[in-house]
């Protein structure tokens, strides 16, 4: 098992940047694929971005060229640099990680754009 817990969210104005993290209760090297979801109200929970251990990397067409996903599996950390955001992009952030068919999943964390 593997408990996640998210932070870095809150209120920006638009055009601002945020670094979500999502921190991990034991080692994450063994993690094949580690994700952010989104999820705004009213809305389906959509995938943001993906990085797998071998470091391969997937982003929505949505945050692609503002976003941009790491791991740093020395302090069990997935990580979010958000830039240039904008309303849209106002939601509740989780992270997931997925161990032999198994997902876990993070808390949340709020992230509010102003317009």
């Amino acid at each position: 098992q593997v408990q996640l817990v998210e932070s870095g969210g809150g209120l920006v104005q638009a055009g601002g940047s945020l670094r979500l993290s999502c921190a991990a209760s034991r080692s994450i090297a063994s993690l094949r694929d580690m994700r952010w979801y989104r999820q705004a109200p009213g809305k389906q929970r959509d995938l943001v971005a993906s990085i797998a251990s071998i470091l391969i990397t997937y982003y929505a067409d949505s945050v692609k060229g503002r976003f941009t996903i790491s791991r740093d599996n020395a302090k069990n950390t997935l990580y979010l640099q958000m830039n240039s955001l904008k309303p849209e992009d106002t939601a509740v952030y989780y992270c997931k990680a997925d161990e032999l068919g198994v997902n876990y999943w993070g808390q949340g964390t709020q992230v509010t754009v102003s317009s």
